[in-house]
């Protein structure tokens, strides 16, 4: 939620066309404004994982380092998400009203809560929008059934795809806003 307000906080601030005025291309100020975001994200997965493993003794079946990676896959796909909310809204209420709004339907369209097979079809059809639900099925497929890297290479890309479209779309609406 709060990636979504990075960009457009500089805007209502006035900061923005410092960043403009400097010889940075779009991508590399879009992305600067995720690696803070990333830093904290990640801190707080090795946070839980650590919670979860040491304190209340959840398994890994399978691999750490696939279970890391596709954690980092994810969150940055999640990041870029705000992101391009940032770019598309002029206000930081805007931003943060949208990103709420956008978790619901990802809570109940990740299968988190609710089968994804026993939702309507069309329910299944928009659950495959929805970054969560790959990582949730790469999650339960490494951790609980502790299969391969293998085994959850659709997911990793679909996350990978999903993740360079929202880059693609967060630094072409940053050019088109500013």
């Amino acid at each position: 939620m709060m990636t979504s307000i990075a960009i457009v906080r500089e805007r209502e601030m006035g900061t923005m066309e410092i960043l403009l005025a400097s010889p940075l291309p779009s991508i590399d100020i879009v992305l600067a404004k995720l690696v803070p975001y990333m830093i904290i994200s990640l801190i707080d997965m090795a946070t839980i994982l650590c919670l979860s493993y040491f304190v209340m003794h959840v398994p890994m079946a399978g691999s750490l380092l696939v279970y890391v990676i596709t954690a980092v896959i994810y969150i940055f796909t999640s990041l870029m998400l705000g992101l391009l909310i940032s770019t598309v809204v002029n206000t930081q209420l805007a931003a943060m009203l949208i990103s709420l709004l956008l978790i619901v339907p990802t809570i109940y369209l990740s299968g988190m809560v609710f089968a994804i097979e026993s939702m309507p079809v069309a329910a299944q059809v928009v659950s495959n929008i929805v970054p969560a639900k790959w990582y949730i099925i790469a999650v339960k497929d490494v951790m609980i059934k502790g299969l391969p890297a293998v085994s959850i290479l659709k997911e990793i890309g679909i996350l990978s795809f999903m993740a360079v479209v929202l880059v693609f779309l967060s630094v072409k609406r940053f050019k088109i806003r500013l």
